[in-house]
């Protein structure tokens, strides 16, 4: 919760279409844990639109489609025994190796497509 902020903050420039590069994203989605109104305040004051479940509601908000997608990347990194327990104390070498199994999960989505194995 203490690094939605930052995070949003590190969001490289995005290249594409002529003209000033996208600096930020026009909607934060969050689960329940993002549930804070100070969250709410900053990032509209940033001109960024908020999607995050409050708490003590119902479910049902339609964020679980998206959501699946982070989770069943993250399954997909926990293959990797180096990623699933970090032993690494080097910020930059967990990144690396982030990284590399990013890699390695593209390549085996992309020859599965083809129909290589």
């Amino acid at each position: 919760m203490t690094q939605l902020l930052p995070l949003v903050d590190a969001i490289p420039p995005v290249r594409g279409k002529a003209g000033a590069p996208l600096r930020k994203p026009k909607k934060v989605q969050g689960d329940r844990a993002y549930d804070s109104e100070e969250h709410r305040l900053r990032l509209s004051a940033r001109g960024i639109a908020t999607e995050i479940a409050r708490r003590n509601t119902p479910h049902g908000s339609g964020l679980g489609v998206f959501r699946y997608v982070v989770e069943q990347a993250l399954a997909l990194l926990h293959q990797f025994r180096r990623l699933r327990v970090r032993y690494d104390k080097r910020d930059d070498v967990h990144e690396a190796l982030v990284k590399v199994g990013c890699i390695v999960m593209c390549w085996r989505r992309l020859h599965s497509s083809i129909g290589y194995v």
